[in-house]
């Protein structure tokens, strides 16, 4: 990322105590004089100490250790003197501040480095100032600005005051450290909330607690979009502790806004209550009906029936490369499976939650938010306040996955406390998270694919079944073939068909990717074995054909496209270490393997699955082997998020979301089967270090685990289980079915 001069900007001022802070903006906006203030992100006191703020949100991917590194390590600070606080949510002075997509390292990697660097020019300029020499025979280290030929040296908190009176230096000239000379960035640190989380420190949205606070729980129907016939509020109020009672109508996003990012609040009932037991009894005495005949079509078995129908038609094409059809036609052996891939539910720890003070000139927000601003927006509008009047605070939340991209809790907390007119903490049951969550859609898939004499796939069609609402694919439902092996083959296709449905859908970690990683590597793994051919080798004599093909350019967003030369590397170093190939395996014990790109992340995987008699499987071990570019920028953090993917993409296999008549059936967790402490395998993580720029940890390494998985239950048993969940049942199935891929 290249930055003009007036695109970094410092706002320098010295404080009452003479501290020093910095401001610095990745973009210019307008402000009084033409100049540009974007926020503050370093402030350095007397004593030298450094308080350094981080500006997305942290849901346990590292973002607010990771970000201050950065900046810290430009600096030439200690980072044990250094001090994180969350920025406020504010875009004009922070641009974006989110947490998803695994960006916040390339997003940050330069344009964060700069800001340290930037600190350090004006501190080294102060510091040659009064030591009357030139600033570039001067060096820095630990907070200090050093003349090494006469032995002196001046503290940064020393130089915090002068420094802050200098003029802004031009970026071009700010010259980023060489990796190598790294004292912080490439070594292991604890998260800095990780002392907090352990001493049980109220530091999550869940543990907000205001000054005369009221507890609020928001009462929905379990249909997505009914509305209220009746209900006895008057019943509720009389219920102890009950405070106010009140029907909100509901206000629909405006026509063609994104769901969830958009301003709006469902139909409800709020309970404002002096403790949030009694608010959340109270909801019994309602006794509310509500008008949701409406989703007695949408059924997971009307879904499954309707699906099987589509499937058999040509479907829509969306993409097709080569002659797919005669290329199926002339094929020496042919291969078709269906696939499927249920809805999900995110089932962060921490249920969605928020805390609300009306103010005389809006309202101030407590929230564990990933995209903090598009809160603020989606309230001001719902309420009709100016932006100016909505102040919004990060929380640490207590987990994501994309569920917390979405505001709707945060809409609900302040149009509640907007009414109420005191301080309010809405806090959701596990109930209202599981029926109220923006689920990761299913699809319903038929692959095709043809192979010649030699083994090598020469046809690859994809028919995948989607679901749409209001005429449009729904959010999280979209089919993508270029980080899947199918687009390896010499012709390929993609056709899709829709299902209406009410559900609310969103983004799950690794959108698209955690299901379309399943299909189409288990998949890949029926033709590997139709070819008679080791699995990786199979893999890889298809990377290796596709060596002299250019890369795609990045996407107009800037996404680079998939390259065969990153991924073989990966493959074989995951056969080396997991010693694949190289001795027998017990009965009933099998390896599989799994290669995927997403998230700008390349991932290799294998899984050692162990299955009984009875189709009961666990995990023994995964192997992982990862390239997302040059430098681990914190290993520590590094290797959890890997090891929390694996276990998660396992967790992804063992449960789903059904509906019934437009509701989810599941309630709570013990309607859910959830992965066990005692099934988390172990797991073995090495990184692949590249000449490419690094990247993000949260998703990546999740998608191959789950087809791995897959793999090694076939290679364990010869069962190929095709539609997730992953049951005893469905193992048991395919073994009297003789499904096997021959």
């Amino acid at each position: 990322m290249s930055l003009s001069r007036r695109e970094l900007v410092l706002s320098l001022g010295a404080t009452a105590a003479g501290a020093m802070v910095l401001s610095f903006g990745l973009r210019t906006q307008a402000a009084a004089g033409g100049g540009a203030a974007l926020g503050n992100y370093v402030t350095l006191a007397p004593d030298g100490a450094v308080t350094l703020l981080a500006r997305n949100p942290d849901m346990g991917q590292g973002a607010k250790s990771l970000l201050p590194m950065l900046i810290a390590e430009e600096l030439d600070v200690d980072w044990d003197r250094v001090r994180v606080e969350f920025a406020p949510a504010d875009a004009k002075r922070f641009e974006s501040q989110y947490a998803g997509g695994s960006l916040a390292t390339p997003d940050n990697w330069e344009p964060m480095r700069r800001v340290g660097a930037a600190a350090r020019a004006v501190l080294v300029a102060a510091a040659a100032t009064r030591l009357k020499v030139d600033p570039a025979i001067l060096t820095t280290a630990h907070g200090r600005v050093i003349h090494a030929a006469s032995g002196r040296s001046l503290a940064y908190g020393d130089l915090a005051a002068e420094a802050a009176r200098l003029p802004l230096p031009d970026p071009k000239t700010l010259k980023l450290k060489d990796p190598k000379d790294f004292t912080i960035l490439g070594r292991s640190h604890i998260g800095v909330d990780t002392p907090a989380i352990l001493a049980g420190e109220p530091i999550f949205g869940i543990d907000m607690v205001l000054p005369g606070m009221r507890h609020a729980v928001y009462v929905k129907s379990p249909v997505y979009g009914a509305k209220l016939v009746s209900a006895d509020l008057a019943a509720a109020r009389s219920m102890p502790g009950v405070e106010q009672v009140f029907a909100v109508e509901g206000i629909a996003p405006p026509a063609g806004a994104q769901i969830g990012l958009a301003p709006g609040i469902a139909p409800g009932i709020a309970i404002v209550a002096r403790n949030w037991w009694q608010a959340n009894a109270a909801r019994k005495a309602l006794n509310a009906v509500w008008d949701d005949g409406f989703g007695a079509a949408h059924d997971s078995e009307v879904y499954d029936r309707r699906a099987a129908e589509l499937l058999k038609t040509p479907g829509e094409v969306q993409r097709a490369k080569g002659d797919v059809d005669a290329a199926l036609t002339s094929a020496h052996r042919r291969l078709e499976a269906v696939y499927e891939a249920p809805f999900l539910a995110h089932l962060t720890l921490e249920p969605q939650n928020c805390t609300v003070s009306p103010t005389a000139a809006g309202l101030e927000i407590w929230a564990p938010t990933q995209f903090p601003n598009d809160g603020r927006d989606a309230v001001a509008k719902t309420l009709g306040l100016p932006l100016e009047a909505v102040t919004v605070h990060m929380r640490r939340c207590g987990g994501g996955f994309g569920r917390r991209i979405m505001n709707d809790f945060m809409v609900e907390a302040a149009v509640i406390a907007h009414r109420a007119k005191v301080p309010v903490k809405l806090l959701w049951t596990r109930t209202d998270d599981i029926g109220h969550d923006y689920y990761r859609p299913g699809t319903y898939q038929r692959l095709t694919a043809g192979l010649d004499a030699a083994g090598r796939v020469t046809a690859y069609d994809t028919h995948a079944v989607s679901f749409s609402r209001d005429g449009k694919l729904v959010d999280g439902g979209e089919i993508d073939l270029d980080a899947a092996p199918g687009h390896l083959a010499e012709s390929s296709r993609l056709r899709r068909s829709l299902i209406p449905t009410i559900a609310s859908t969103g983004w799950l970690r690794a959108p698209a990717s955690n299901a379309l990683s399943f299909i189409h590597e288990s998949f890949w793994d029926e033709l590997a074995h139709a070819a008679g051919q080791d699995p990786i080798a199979f893999r890889l004599a298809h990377l290796r054909a596709r060596l002299g093909t250019p890369v795609a350019p990045p996407t107009e967003e800037g996404e680079p496209q998939y390259d065969v030369r990153r991924m073989i590397p990966v493959l074989e170093l995951v056969r080396q270490r997991s010693g694949w190939g190289t001795a027998p395996l017990p009965a009933g014990v099998g390896l599989g393997v799994a290669a995927y790109f997403s998230h700008r992340g390349y991932f290799a995987e294998v899984a050692k699955v162990r299955v009984a008699p009875s189709g009961d499987w666990k995990v023994e071990k995964v192997w992982v082997v990862g390239d997302v570019g040059g430098i681990i920028l914190n290993p520590t953090t590094a290797h959890a998020q890997v090891e929390g993917a694996v276990t998660d993409g396992i967790g992804h296999m063992l449960t789903a979301i059904r509906f019934e008549k437009g509701r989810a059936a599941q309630a709570n967790l013990n309607d859910l089967t959830l992965m066990r402490m005692s099934a988390a395998p172990e797991v073995d993580v090495h990184f692949h270090l590249t000449d490419n720029p690094p990247t993000g940890l949260g998703e990546p390494a999740l998608p191959p685990v789950i087809p791995a998985v897959a793999n090694a239950v076939f290679a364990a048993c010869g069962a190929r289980v095709r539609t997730l969940p992953m049951t005893a049942e469905r193992i048991q199935a395919a073994r009297a079915d003789g499904v096997k891929a021959a």
